[in-house]
């Protein structure tokens, strides 16, 4: 039934919540597990002041993000999963929704961040954005303290 789950991780510990989910489901569907890094773009907040920074910023957040997820993609690895990884940039939501339809996902499985009142209303809700607009089936996994 899941021949591909997309499992979107921010370098948090909440957003690896998801993993041992992610994981039992593979493992019962014999599914590839394609990691996502989206980075933000820090680029569109220097690129007036300092072009210069602007790609200095991007480089390191791209660096940043391609070892923290080569060392959870080689730990699947050797657990014995099948597994790939991205890195994106741009919106998070929209990143996820686009990867999820080019890549032909047939599950997302993240966790949530578990904001409510004003964060959720000043920072949003990405994980609600994603199961709003998504065209497979999405598993949340609330985060723990």
């Amino acid at each position: 039934m899941y021949r591909r789950i997309l499992v979107p991780l921010d370098g948090s510990k909440v957003a690896e919540g998801v993993l041992p989910h992610a994981k039992a489901l593979a493992y019962s569907e014999g599914a590839e597990l394609i990691l996502l890094t989206v980075g933000a773009n820090p680029a569109l907040d220097f690129a007036f002041s300092d072009p210069g920074l602007a790609d200095l910023a991007v480089q390191e957040q791209e660096e940043r993000s391609k070892k923290y997820i080569g060392e959870i993609e080689s730990q699947l690895r050797e657990a014995g999963f099948k597994t790939a990884s991205l890195l994106r940039v741009g919106s998070v939501a929209e990143v996820i929704l686009g990867v999820a339809e080019e890549m032909q996902i047939d599950v997302i499985a993240m966790s949530t961040h578990g904001r409510t009142g004003p964060a959720r209303w000043l920072l949003g809700s990405i994980a609600e954005r994603v199961v709003r607009s998504s065209k497979v089936p999405v598993l949340l996994i609330r985060a723990t303290a």
